[in-house]
């Protein structure tokens, strides 16, 4: 009975189970077996830059912060890939999206060149130098696929969309609030656009609540926008004409530095359910989890007034423990949520480890 118990231990530790906190949240998610990276930096893809005109090597130094998207039963996978400069500080890299796919979303095909990029285009302006960033991305009942990203020209990081009808080409619309009120907002910081989406038929698309879409966006509070056609955004703003942070930090929580949307939220019989990335600040959050430690928390929201929250867990339902986790560009340790899916019967959750590489984890569907 003993060896038996002692086996069951073992096996539970390998699998390194999350805490499920509250009855409406997504998981408890695990980590497989033995985790590692699911992509890792790569020497010696390289990609002829239409910045500079030469070759550069895109994805030698950093494969981080992954969108994902499931199509013809294959996990797709975006993710931000920075070139090794001979620089370690953040923010100093160019950052293109390289594209992976998954018959099992765990082992994945890269292609060897960027499908995403800054280009000699319309956008020029918003994406040169420091290059296209962080993506979102959800598919539309009609087959069309939006992708939210950060547009960062080393001046104000921008929230932009892009869509397509098949990965594969896509057409870039600019920043999302460029036209709203003659650009109120347009030099305000934006970035992490999270499209609400449902659970249709074995399959996440864009949800309309009230007739319109909803995006979760921001940091370090989070705010709320809408759409009727997932292109042109408008803020929620209060009677005054300001944006209302829906969801801000907690000091004495996981959350007290700051807060930021992860992947496309999840409308459930619950409510919204938002999975959203959490700072800690170590002198007013929680000790033990060290300064500026990036975790993930989850927040419901009400399915009729998404501005309305309704709960938010107490501590992390996932954070920075494995080697891969904790070291890179950002040593202090991350778990960056960006991407959720819906394959083979449970939810696939894919993360940022520490701006260097993208783990996953996974957990049953209620």
């Amino acid at each position: 009975m003993t060896r038996i118990i002692t086996l069951l231990l073992v096996c539970l530790l390998s699998y390194s189970a999350f805490p499920q906190e509250k009855p409406w949240m997504l998981g408890p998610f695990q980590r497989p077996e033995n985790a590692q990276p699911v992509i890792s930096p790569l020497p010696n893809s390289s990609f002829q830059d239409p910045m500079s005109g030469r070759k550069v090597f895109w994805e030698s130094m950093a494969t981080f912060n992954p969108a994902a998207i499931v199509k013809n039963n294959q996990v797709h996978l975006i993710y931000r890939a920075e070139e090794k400069l001979g620089e370690k500080e953040i923010g100093g890299h160019t950052s293109r999206l390289g594209m992976a796919v998954s018959s099992d979303g765990f082992n994945f095909v890269r292609e060897n060149q960027p499908f995403f990029y800054p280009d000699n285009d319309s956008q020029k302006k918003y994406e040169w130098t420091g290059g296209t960033e962080d993506p979102r991305i959800v598919e539309t009942e009609e087959g069309l696929y939006v992708l939210t990203y950060t547009q960062w020209n080393r001046d104000v990081p921008r929230l932009a969309v892009a869509t397509s009808k098949d990965l594969r080409t896509w057409e870039k619309h600019g920043p999302i609030f460029e036209k709203w009120k003659d650009g109120k907002y347009h030099n305000t910081e934006s970035k992490s656009g999270a499209i609400v989406t449902q659970l249709k038929n074995g399959k996440l698309v864009a949800a309309k609540i009230h007739g319109k879409y909803w995006m979760y966006y921001g940091v370090p509070h989070i705010w709320l926008a809408t759409s009727e056609d997932l292109v042109n955004w408008t803020p929620v703003e209060n009677h005054e004409g300001n944006r209302v942070p829906v969801l801000s930090p907690r000091p004495g929580f996981f959350d007290s530095w700051l807060v930021e949307a992860g992947p496309p939220p999840v409308l459930t019989e619950d409510g919204i359910l938002v999975l959203y990335n959490a700072g800690n600040s170590q002198p007013v959050g929680v000790k033990n989890l060290g300064n500026r430690v990036y975790t993930g928390g989850q927040a419901l929201f009400d399915a009729q007034e998404p501005w309305k929250l309704l709960d938010r867990t107490d501590s992390p339902f996932i954070q920075p423990e494995l080697p891969f986790e904790k070291s890179g560009q950002y040593p202090e340790g991350t778990t960056f949520l960006e991407g959720l899916v819906y394959f083979h019967g449970k939810w696939l959750l894919y993360y940022g480890t520490a701006d260097s590489m993208v783990g996953v984890v996974s957990a049953p569907v209620k």
